[in-house]
């Protein structure tokens, strides 16, 4: 199945010049989901994994499932206020200021063997940031899994330490 076929296109969203990669019409088809689940899966290979973090919110469409599969946890990271319980926070820096995302501070246990997914890796902030937040933890990170990445951004730069997988390249 060519997964590409179901990534739209958005000129100019969300400012002019930029290329939004709209990931709605895979969500639409089953079939297409199943095949990117498995997809995401195989790249993963035969690793035990305790929990799966997805990062908010696309990262929500797919990490449950892959926990699921994995007889893994599913784990939320946030943005900050968001999470009812306690929680650990790691701020990041983004191109024009910082931002930061939270996890529930009870979500990792030390020695947790931990896959990190969401649909798109672009600058790679946000998927540091959550690394970070897992290490803090004690988490082992195993694998940082994306639907597609955006390579011209570079965001593999900031995760060097990790082994990085994505299905689709842009």
């Amino acid at each position: 199945m060519n997964l590409k076929s179901f990534v739209r296109d958005i000129p100019d969203f969300p400012s002019k010049g930029v290329i939004f990669r709209d990931i709605t019409p895979l969500l639409k088809d089953p079939k297409a989901i199943e095949y990117a689940k498995k997809a995401l899966l195989e790249l993963l290979g035969n690793v035990k994994i305790d929990k799966v973090v997805g990062m908010e919110s696309r990262g929500f469409f797919f990490a449950p499932m892959l926990a699921t599969e994995l007889n893994a946890g599913f784990v939320p990271v946030r943005k900050p206020g968001k999470l009812p319980y306690d929680t650990i926070r790691q701020d990041y820096s983004l191109e024009y200021g910082t931002d930061a995302l939270e996890m529930h501070s009870d979500a990792i246990l030390r020695g947790d063997k931990v896959l990190v997914h969401d649909d798109v890796l672009a600058t790679g902030g946000t998927a540091k940031a959550t690394c970070e937040l897992i290490e803090k933890m004690g988490g082992e990170i195993v694998q940082c899994n994306f639907l597609l990445e955006l390579d011209f951004l570079n965001g593999r730069g900031k995760l060097p330490d990790y082994d990085v997988k994505s299905l689709l390249l842009y």
